[in-house]
């Protein structure tokens, strides 16, 4: 095989988004392609000329976009029609094919289709992915492979646009294995050049291995669903690639350079992979903790509430906990809404005051007086070294002395007003120390009136 010579293609019809399952197919190619110094070609196959939509081709296209996946060219296979028809005038004179009188039952009217004359043989496929493959074509009959002239189907539109595309490898899901032979003798009978290999790629399964499908399970089968709820392209490339192929060893985070470096078809695993929701979760998870603050800032701004534009320092301080809570990115917008973390952006709701005791010291004299004592401490720390670190420095010493729980649980309760919420100087960093000071203050007064 000569590697300048490589080329392959994904070619999507746009009856619907954009696939997982696709897109884990775009992808193999796109390694195949990168490996062997080749070319991937992007080509929208519409010729269902009714289910097609501007809108699904749009997002086909702004899917890929997202993931980053560039390909050499992008094209519509209605661009080749004239083509196509040049090729159905050369099968029908050369007797390969011939003009055949239809019944239209639902009419009662006939019509002329196209018709492939089927030569009734063997067809062995050195499959890159499943091995052998052999098919006998004569249950197939003499198919049809045109409505018209300038009307071709999906079969013979396929091959004349990978022939006249130079395409050497065609990598595709295995529900297309049933079309190769048609296609085979298609390829053949027009003569010109090599047929290309063919691998057909196990299909991507449910945990209860039925075949994921958007009638059957909704949006999640979709690129689409996974951009919206704030997953990163480069976890969901991660996690596609490893359903059904494995670099070796017990590597799970790969690159896309290591991916185009390790690639091999014959890795593929020959049974369908299961998509496990909750192992891409982790996957994405892994990668937004790779990410710098700043990156992270700019990825979760579209999952934020607007009204925190005018808050952005307090998020900034509001990270380190923000971060800890995040799988994705849409993890942020729920934070928001349920108002877990809305202590710390908006005034402190109102609390009972009997939370701020502790539960093995109920004296209200003296959690008043762990608190005044706190607020004496953080007093003390310059405003430029008000951050957490310092904070507990500055208060842990008081702690261990009187008791953790008696003088934290307080402190806590004072600047979140929460039962459950994050340590005290996390909680006081994110404040700062003027609003902190305020509501230990407010604190001791709620106190006071006990």
């Amino acid at each position: 095989m000569m590697s300048n010579k490589v080329i392959t293609r994904f070619a999507p019809s746009p009856t619907g988004y954009l696939h997982v399952g696709g897109v884990r197919t775009a992808l193999f190619n796109y390694v195949f392609a990168k490996q062997n110094a080749g070319k991937i070609l992007l080509r929208i196959e519409d010729t269902d000329q009714e289910r097609n939509k501007d809108e699904y081709i749009e997002g086909i296209i702004q899917a890929f976009d997202w993931l980053g996946l560039k390909f050499d060219s992008v094209r519509k296979q209605s661009d080749n029609f004239p083509i196509h028809r040049k090729y159905l005038e050369k099968l029908i004179s050369s007797g390969k094919a011939y003009v055949s009188k239809e019944e239209i039952k639902e009419a009662g009217q006939r019509s002329e289709v196209i018709r492939f004359r089927n030569e009734n043989k063997d067809i062995i496929i050195a499959d890159l992915i499943k091995g052998e493959v052999k098919f006998n074509t004569a249950e197939l009959g003499d198919f049809i492979i045109a409505k018209s002239l300038d009307e071709p189907i999906f079969h013979f539109s396929n091959v004349v646009d990978d022939i006249i595309s130079g395409i050497t490898h065609i990598i595709r899901g295995e529900e297309h294995l049933s079309n190769t032979p048609r296609q085979i003798m298609i390829w053949e009978a027009i003569g010109e050049v090599e047929r290309p290999a063919y691998g057909h790629i196990p299909l991507i399964l449910t945990e209860n291995r039925e075949k994921m499908s958007k009638r059957k399970h909704g949006e999640i089968v979709s690129v689409e669903y996974y951009q919206k709820n704030g997953y990163l392209p480069d976890a969901l490339l991660n996690f596609l690639a490893l359903l059904g192929w494995n670099p070796g060893g017990d590597q799970e985070i790969i690159s896309m350079d290591e991916m185009i470096e390790k690639f091999s078809l014959e890795k593929i695993q020959k049974a369908g992979a299961i998509f496990n929701p909750e192992k891409l979760l982790w996957f994405n998870r892994q990668y937004l903790l790779k990410l710098s603050d700043t990156d992270f800032i700019e990825k979760a701004s579209p999952f934020l509430p607007k009204w925190l534009g005018s808050k952005s320092d307090t998020f900034k301080r509001m990270l380190s906990i923000l971060r800890d809570k995040t799988h994705k990115l849409s993890d942020l917008t729920q934070v928001f809404e349920k108002g877990n973390e809305l202590f710390f952006v908006k005034e402190l709701p109102a609390y009972d005051s009997k939370l701020l005791l502790w539960k093995n010291q109920p004296d209200t004299v003296l959690t008043r007086t762990y608190l005044l004592k706190s607020r004496e401490l953080l007093e003390t720390i310059p405003d430029d070294q008000f951050t957490a670190d310092t904070i507990k420095d500055t208060l842990w010493k008081y702690a261990e002395e009187k008791g953790r729980g008696d003088v934290l649980w307080p402190l806590r309760v004072a600047l979140t007003g929460q039962e459950k919420s994050p340590d005290p100087f996390t909680s006081a960093f994110i404040l700062e120390k003027a609003e902190s000071l305020t509501r230990i203050e407010k604190a001791c007064v709620l106190l006071n009136k006990r």
